[in-house]
């Protein structure tokens, strides 16, 4: 088969799925579409977030090498126990175009 063919009928095929799936929402399935509101945080986080609160807010110019480490050390092992507690699956953009992506080369 030649390139150029090949070529013309793969963007053929994306498009003709790109424009199948931009079609607009009808009333029925707008309704059926639910929205999650955002889970209120545990309550281990609350002194959590008030401490990161508490380190964002100092000043840092008057402190030693020392002791910023330190409270970079904290910071991250607040930051480690919180996602731990969370439990969460978190996918970052790249992640879900190559998920889109790899989708629409199946179907």
């Amino acid at each position: 088969m030649n390139k150029k063919l090949l070529v013309r009928l793969l963007t053929i095929a994306s498009l003709s799925v790109i424009s199948v799936t931009t079609t607009p929402v009808t009333a029925r399935t707008a309704a059926a579409v639910s929205i999650s509101l955002p889970k209120p945080a545990p309550k281990e986080a609350g002194p959590l977030l008030e401490r990161l609160k508490q380190i964002r807010d100092m000043d840092k110019s008057e402190l030693s090498g020392l002791e910023k480490r330190q409270l970079r050390k904290e910071v991250r092992g607040i930051k480690k126990e919180m996602r731990v507690n969370n439990q969460g699956v978190y996918l970052s953009v790249g992640a879900i175009i190559i998920i889109i992506l790899l989708l629409i080369l199946i179907l």
